[in-house]
């Protein structure tokens, strides 16, 4: 029987039931990256983290839609007010077009989520191509009295939202210690308060990418593109809104204050944000040279690494930790990762060929009681906030049944067909479906086939033509042909 899904709504800092509007429809907005550079690790285990949302959603029987958007525009240097957008930066460095760096960079995210199997989200929608609506959610504002212009830009009024309002209620900011930190507005401010934030801002002369508005030409603030596009497609209020807790203060919070400014209620009922990365109890940054990417994972190619560890070992060591927690790579414990990820894939090979054979044994009350409390941990373990480290410790505990039976420790008739059933599924659905492991099956055909043309020739040699027509007819079914030249064997496909 399993428990009630219960998650940490970072809002309320509890852990609390989760209550959909409709099981058959769920709403889950995750942001998405700006696409100006390679995708670090630090996103790849945010996007990996809802994926395991969105499949456990699935997996429970909610029809879900998850929208995860690409910032192409409004992202600027050093996440301010002022500055040159990032995507347009790196266009001229590269004399690239700002659409050729979105495309490129959009391109190799997408490769990347694909390579440590993702499920990809039900839309993925850009804020460029939402440039009306973000004009007319601020045109909304301002007529609600919640953001001014000034010399075509025009600001959020925080100051003003939090009189009627709680300005910090996601991060736990007080606003009077906000406004106390920030620097002293000086001459050349335009902003009526230093907490103020830009909804749209004027494009200077130089700045590449811009639109035609009511205020002139310009382009949206980074955080008002997550509203209008969350807003779009999953409506004023939706159920979970997701990312890095980086984004907690000042993105998600901003999103909370232009929803309630323009709709009157908060956007989301959950909000799940994942904990940073650490590389041997380090905080993971390019000045420290401990970062790496996933490639320089996948081939070892970075100092710190020992040797190169395959996208779903990097998944199993991520999924072994829960999202909310801080989680520390190191050589160590990818090489344990992978230990662990290979025994759970051979244990999915083996029930897979497993069938239930009657053997005559009387049922076995303890191993019933036992892989019963198992099977249901599994589910408990998920319905606790997501925590896969439970999940795959309880996997486990059921792999090592699955192994008794294999080896005939454990008979057929002592658990009975049905339990069987029920265990050989849930272990291929956790595993397959949830957690989003699969088998990384060898590759390499030249070295296989060099493999089988020593063993040809080895047969060929002593005359063992059967099996050397065993070889020809079993490489011919996988469309290879094998030639015997004068001085060697070589091989082509069949044509």
């Amino acid at each position: 029987m399993q428990t009630e899904l219960r998650v940490f709504n970072t809002l309320s800092r509890k852990k609390e039931k989760f209550e959909s509007i409709s099981k058959d429809h769920v709403g889950m907005y995750v942001c998405g990256p700006t696409v100006y550079s390679d995708v670090h690790l630090g996103n790849v285990r945010t996007f990996l983290s809802f994926d395991i949302v969105y499949r456990y959603l699935i997996h429970l029987g909610y029809k879900v839609r998850y929208v995860r958007n690409i910032t192409d525009v409004g992202h600027l240097v050093n996440d301010a007010d002022e500055g040159e957008d990032k995507i347009a930066k790196k266009a001229k460095l590269d004399n690239l077009e700002p659409m050729e760096v979105v495309q490129k960079y959009t391109n190799g995210f997408h490769d990347v989520l694909k390579q440590f199997n993702l499920i990809p989200p039900s839309i993925e929608p850009s804020a460029t191509g939402h440039i009306v609506e973000q004009i007319e959610m601020v045109k909304e504002l301002i007529q609600k009295g919640f953001a001014y212009e000034v010399n075509g830009s025009v600001y959020f009024d925080v100051n003003k939202y939090d009189k009627d309002h709680n300005y910090g209620k996601l991060s736990g900011r007080i606003l009077e210690e906000l406004m106390a930190s920030e620097r002293a507005l000086d001459a050349q401010d335009e902003k009526r308060n230093k907490v103020d934030f830009a909804i749209w801002k004027k494009a200077s002369e130089e700045h590449i990418m811009r639109w035609p508005s009511p205020w002139g030409e310009g382009f949206p603030g980074w955080h008002l593109e997550c509203t209008v596009m969350s807003t779009k497609y999953l409506g004023e209020q939706f159920d979970i809104h997701g990312g890095g807790m980086d984004l907690k203060f000042p993105h998600h919070e901003c999103e909370i204050a232009q929803s309630v400014g323009a709709y009157g209620k908060e956007p989301a009922k959950y909000w799940l944000h994942t904990n940073m990365l650490t590389v041997n109890g380090q905080k993971m940054s390019k000045s420290l040279n401990n970062s790496f990417l996933p490639h320089e994972l996948f081939s070892g190619s970075h100092a710190l690494l020992d040797q190169p560890y395959s996208p779903m070992t990097v998944r199993f060591f991520i999924l072994q930790s829960h999202y909310s927690s801080t989680l520390d790579f190191s050589n160590e414990a990818l090489g344990a990762a992978k230990k662990g990820y290979k025994k759970l894939i051979n244990g999915l090979r083996i029930v897979k060929e497993l069938k239930y054979t009657t053997d005559g044994a009387e049922i076995n009350d303890k191993q019933v009681t036992e892989i019963n409390k198992i099977i249901d941990n599994c589910s408990n373990a998920m319905n606790d906030d997501f925590n896969t480290a439970k999940t795959i410790a309880q996997l486990f505990n059921l792999l090592k049944k699955i192994n008794s039976i294999y080896v005939g420790q454990l008979k057929f008739d002592e658990i009975g067909e049905a339990l069987f059933a029920k265990m050989k599924t849930t272990f291929i659905e956790f595993i397959e479906k949830v957690l989003g492991l699969e088998e990384e099956k060898v590759s390499n055909q030249d070295k296989l086939l060099q493999t089988l043309i020593f063993l040809y020739k080895q047969a060929k040699f002593k005359k063992d033509y059967g099996k050397v027509d065993e070889i020809r007819a079993s490489l011919k079914e996988n469309g290879i042909i094998l030639k015997d030249m004068k001085d060697k064997v070589d091989w082509a496909y069949e044509e």
